[in-house]
């Protein structure tokens, strides 16, 4: 039978069937031999060995459509990067360089705000005209008001999902929401995964409905694209394309150039001054990074 892995560790792979069973598998060590490491979200085939304990082999791992490294995970159809819209602001430089790793892993983004209900529509217009042009679709939610939840509901339906954003911003209030059924599934799939002595913290999916998966990320404040060069980034900020043409040089970076379109755009209101400081800030580290 074929499902999908959902959790790994210690030697141990936790595979969902796309219904209610998890089976506790080992991998065959031609994966070991082939230096194969199955991840989550691998879609997988089985042996199942003990029905009733659920206990199988993984036989074989499926084509991946992509992997990322942080968070370890295969097969993502798209990422959701959640902030509150207040209480707290958001931290815009975390959330670009969130969109450009997952840029960079060619993940599809969408942003939400969660918290409008404190909000006003002057503040969600400002978030709006920040993200719309660089070509991301903005959301808007409330966990309080119990607002967006359809909204939210249908983006995830049929994908596996990573979910991003600090902690405190509504993550598991809304996922709460979507589907109060999968925190019942998830504490029984919970206990079967840790059970026994596998109960260190790992990357891993949570069924919410047929063909449905979402991954909560940790570690998200430290990430950032590794083995990028600095003349790289520019490519990774969408809304940087149209104007790049007006600038007097092929190749430009669009930092210290005299004559260049994007500078220009960001000084008459066309692209956000925050999108192109965090650019600034992030090209200069990948520059220090190189010098050291």
């Amino acid at each position: 039978m074929t499902g999908k892995i959902i959790k790994g560790i210690a030697g141990f792979y936790y595979v969902h069937d796309g219904n209610k069973t998890v089976y506790e598998c080992k991998a065959k060590g031609i994966f070991r031999n082939k230096k194969i490491k199955p991840l989550v979200g691998d879609n997988v085939e089985i042996t199942i060995l003990d029905e009733a304990e659920c206990e199988g082999n993984i036989d074989q791992i499926l084509p991946r459509k992509n992997s990322l490294i942080r968070p370890a995970v295969a097969n993502v159809d798209q990422a959701l990067v959640v902030f509150s819209i207040l209480h707290p602001e958001p931290n815009l430089n975390l959330l670009d360089r969130f969109l450009v790793m997952m840029k960079y892993a060619e993940v599809p983004v969408s942003i939400l705000f969660n918290k409008v209900d404190l909000s006003d529509e002057a503040i969600i217009e400002k978030y709006r005209k920040i993200y719309e042009p660089a070509g991301y679709e903005v959301l808007f939610s409330s966990a309080y008001e119990e607002t967006g939840i359809d909204m939210i509901r249908g983006l995830l339906r049929g994908k596996t999902t990573v979910l991003a954003g600090p902690s405190g911003v509504g993550k598991s209030s809304l996922i709460n929401m979507i589907q109060p059924e999968a925190g019942m599934e998830t504490g029984e799939i919970s206990e079967k995964i840790q059970r026994g002595k596998h109960t260190t913290r790992h990357s891993q999916l949570f069924y919410i409905e047929k063909n449905t998966y979402t991954m909560d990320t940790p570690g998200f404040s430290s990430m950032f694209v590794e083995n990028m060069e600095a003349e790289e980034l520019k490519d990774y900020f969408p809304e940087f394309q149209d104007y790049e043409d007006e600038c007097k040089f092929l190749g430009c970076v669009h930092i210290g150039e005299k004559i260049c379109g994007v500078k220009q755009a960001v000084e008459e209101g066309r692209i956000s001054p925050s999108r192109y400081e965090n650019y600034r800030l992030m090209y200069q580290e990948l520059k220090d990074r190189r010098r050291y």
